[in-house]
């Protein structure tokens, strides 16, 4: 199973997969529950293909970490995110070696295991889970450009001061979807 359509959701717990578009919005489903919900385009919408993580000479993305912790687990679950924080930074150093110690905070540490765990419960995470197919990468790309161009048009529509700019918020009506990192 694919991972590229998982977003996170701004204020709203748990991981959720992108269903299809609407007018205003886009209709998700709970990655562990099942239950489908829309949303609107106002919702700060997050892509976990579109998050990395620091370390010191690049971003490694997200799905590439998660891939380190599947390999590192056997492919199954992980150190809970509410292991003290000596735990949570082992556990970092063992799937990402050279990550940078000052911009990824434990609080990214324990997202990240938080969110493995829930794709990993859900099903979500084998040996296939990581292997792009041409079909889901243009799949993908149809779903971020339609994320990327409301926000687009969104910025077009209004001006932001030069801290909601830093930020990468969007305007109000566009889901937000910027490239994210943690740490």
């Amino acid at each position: 199973m694919q991972l590229e359509k998982i977003i996170s959701i701004s204020g709203k717990p748990g991981l959720y997969k992108l269903i299809s578009q609407l007018k205003n919005g886009f209709i998700i489903e709970d990655v562990l529950t099942k239950k489908k919900v829309s949303i609107s385009n106002s919702s700060q919408v997050s892509l976990l293909d579109n998050i990395a993580m620091f370390t010191f000479d690049k971003e490694v993305p997200l799905f590439e970490v998660f891939e380190n912790v599947a390999k590192n687990s056997e492919y199954k679950e992980t150190i809970s995110h509410k292991s003290t924080d000596a735990e949570l930074r082992e556990f970092m150093t063992v799937s990402l070696p050279d990550y940078d110690h000052e911009r990824v905070y434990v609080s990214d540490i324990k997202k990240l295991a938080q969110w493995y765990n829930i794709l990993h419960k859900a099903g979500y995470i084998t040996p296939d889970s990581f292997v792009k197919s041409e079909e889901s990468a243009t799949e993908e790309l149809s779903i971020t450009d339609q994320i990327d161009s409301k926000k687009g048009a969104a910025k077009a529509e209004k001006t932001t001061s030069p801290k909601a700019k830093a930020s990468t918020s969007s305007a109000k009506g566009a889901p937000k979807s910027t490239h994210r990192k943690m740490g």
